[in-house]
């Protein structure tokens, strides 16, 4: 049998010489490896008479833990270098100058959906939300709508493939059913907003087939007209931010809300300068109503007991009103140009004490 010690120096050469992990763990299996040498040699202590089986044996498994102890030696001082070169070549160095503003933006659709939170949230009013894929029935039946409804031809709606049983699924036309949803979920009263994304088959200078409304929903005992007029008027004079706002409410009609209103607000209009609370003309904001008894019945609510009101808007028409955007379609074109100028410092977050826009 070779002797060990020379045996020992060629196996621990190649370990002290490993340059990487890889030479590393060639010179392991060149040894310790199932075909290694020293592997080879344990295996053949049978063919050795007892007392010489017992000196080799003792000998080649001291050789052993002193070829395994060096191997994770080695491996331990490799690993560091490595590490070190991984922290030099990620280094930052934190002594170059900053940047003097943040390149960043907020969007004025985001900056907007948070100017009504604060809002209403001042008011009671809490968050809900809902799918952006809906069923017909919390789209359209729940909320009044017959079969015969224009609003749920092809032509307005985006539906999605029919299923095996035939029903259809569809993107959600605005943010109603969230209204059903949240009916549905819990017992009455209710006092929530529920912004979000809305889809319908129409694009041009004001409109697009993806845009955001906002609606919002009350559900009490003893609610009337006068109290949705109050809410209204509230956010109309925080959200533009006058003292004062000329409102009036022309009939319309709505299938979920009995009766229906539209919502104008005075303003005037001089070289190209549109301000809000001033003249004698009107631009209309959005929709509102008392919620229509079938509504009611829908989710199980007597509305011989409960009654309530509901209004929506178009979230990102009362940002172009506000903020003097010309072309909706301006809003999805992923203008950095555009943003940088319409846009809102990360550290803009509106509030009612500073104001909303400041």
């Amino acid at each position: 049998m070779q002797d060990i010690a020379e045996l020992e120096g060629e196996l621990l050469s190649p370990v002290a010489a490993a340059g990487d992990l890889e030479a590393l763990e060639a010179a392991r299996i060149a040894a310790l490896g199932k075909k290694g040498r020293l592997t080879l040699l344990m295996k053949g202590l049978g063919a050795l008479d007892a007392e010489e089986r017992k000196n080799v044996a003792s000998a080649l498994n001291g050789l052993k833990d002193r070829l395994g102890a060096a191997l994770l030696d080695r491996r331990q001082a490799l690993e560091a270098v490595a590490l070190e070169r991984s922290l030099e070549a990620e280094r930052i160095d934190i002594t170059l100058p900053a940047r003097p503003e943040s390149s960043g933006r907020i969007h004025p659709v985001s900056q907007v959906m948070d100017e009504i939170a604060e809002i209403f949230g001042a008011m009671g009013f809490t968050i809900a939300e809902g799918p952006d894929i809906e069923d017909d029935f919390h789209n359209f039946t729940a909320l009044n709508m017959p079969p015969e409804h224009p609003a749920r031809q092809m032509q307005d709606t985006f539906y999605l493939r029919p299923r095996p049983d035939g029903s259809r699924k569809l993107l959600r036309t605005h943010t109603s059913p969230v209204q059903i949803r949240t009916m549905e979920s819990r017992p009455p009263p209710y006092r929530i907003i529920a912004p979000g994304r809305t889809f319908r088959v129409d694009s041009d200078q004001t409109h697009t087939p993806m845009f955001h409304q906002v609606e919002g929903l009350v559900i009490d005992r003893g609610i009337h007209m006068g109290h949705l007029k109050g809410v209204l008027e509230a956010f109309a004079r925080a959200f533009f931010e006058v003292e004062a706002v000329k409102m009036r409410f022309r009939p319309s009609y709505f299938p979920f809300t009995e009766p229906s209103a539209e919502v104008d607000i005075g303003c005037l209009r001089q070289g190209g300068e549109l301000r809000i609370g001033e003249g004698q003309d009107w631009l209309e904001i959005l929709g509102c109503g008392m919620v229509h008894p079938r509504v009611l019945r829908h989710v199980g609510l007597d509305p011989e007991e409960w009654q309530g009101f509901a209004f929506g808007m178009g979230i990102d028409r009362i940002a172009m009103l506000k903020y003097g955007i010309p072309d909706l379609r301006d809003f999805f074109e992923a203008d950095l140009r555009w943003l940088r100028h319409y846009g809102f410092a990360a550290f803009d977050v509106p509030g009612l004490s500073g104001g909303l826009s400041r």
